[in-house]
């Protein structure tokens, strides 16, 4: 096998043709050096707007610019040469009207190189997804708990477990689909909602608080590493706790500084005999 078929990227259309399959593994990644890590263990990167959280300390998803997604997005395709690589459309980039939808998402595209790029929202975001599609711009739906929309939903409580707001997250994970989506995250629901979503539309669901049986799963990087420590949602499972071992680390760098102990001879430069 050549180099470059070894290196060739997931596709959209290799996502979604998933359904049902062998599970996507997907993750978020802000940062090249961290999309270089995961790169080669997962089918997608999302570049998502909780770097305005995880990166930025803001309190939500909502203060993220498109300039500065756009910028962490290009970061993390050069990094990489596997994963597809799909970037949120941060609040009020797309909303207002299809075409700014277009706009927004076309720069995205052009100035990142990325494969995709994900909105959130279902019903009244079917049209914007259609528009996008037709015209060339892959899109990732995303339903159910929907952070953009974390003020007007009342908080980060799971969805889906009264019959009207369980019958709502349906609908509109319907049309998402049915608007040309490639694939869907569906977030914070009820575990039993997640598993019909799954079994009702005809592509690729991606979990994350969702259910075992959705066509994927997707956690925060920082989260399932273990760094990021403000909040601990029920759905994530740690794999590290390297908040720790990166305190360890510092205090044991500290001690070495302040002891004379680094720099050591094997760390300096020393003139070279002639």
């Amino acid at each position: 096998m050549s180099v470059e078929a070894k290196t060739r990227r997931v596709s959209v259309t290799q996502v979604a043709a998933r359904k049902s399959g062998e599970k996507l593994v997907c993750l978020t990644a802000y940062t090249a050096p961290v999309a270089r890590l995961l790169d080669e263990a997962v089918d997608l990167l999302l570049v998502g707007d909780s770097l305005a959280m995880v990166i930025y300390g803001q309190d939500s998803t909502l203060g993220v610019s498109l300039d500065t997604m756009i910028a962490h997005g290009a970061a993390v395709v050069r990094a990489t040469r596997h994963a597809l690589i799909v970037v949120d459309l941060p609040f009020g980039s797309y909303q207002a009207s299809p075409a700014d939808a277009f706009h927004a998402a076309a720069r995205v595209l052009r100035e990142t190189g990325c494969g995709a790029v994900k909105l959130e929202g279902g019903e009244e975001m079917a049209e914007t997804a259609h528009f996008l599609v037709r015209r060339g711009i892959p899109v990732m739906g995303h339903t159910g708990l929907m952070p953009q929309a974390v003020n007007a939903l009342g908080g980060y409580r799971s969805r889906g477990h009264a019959a009207e707001e369980r019958d709502r997250i349906m609908r509109d994970s319907i049309a998402i689909a049915e608007a040309g989506a490639f694939s869907l995250v569906v977030e914070g629901v009820a575990e039993s909602l997640a598993r019909d979503i799954t079994a009702k539309i005809a592509i690729p669901t991606i979990g994350i608080g969702g259910s075992p049986a959705c066509d994927g799963q997707i956690l925060v990087t920082d989260d399932m590493l273990g760094v990021f420590g403000d909040f601990t949602p029920k759905f994530v499972r740690r794999y590290r706790e390297l908040a720790g071992e990166i305190g360890a680390a510092a205090r044991e760098y500290a001690d070495d500084v302040r002891a004379g102990r680094f720099p050591a001879p094997e760390h300096t430069y020393t003139r070279s005999p002639r």
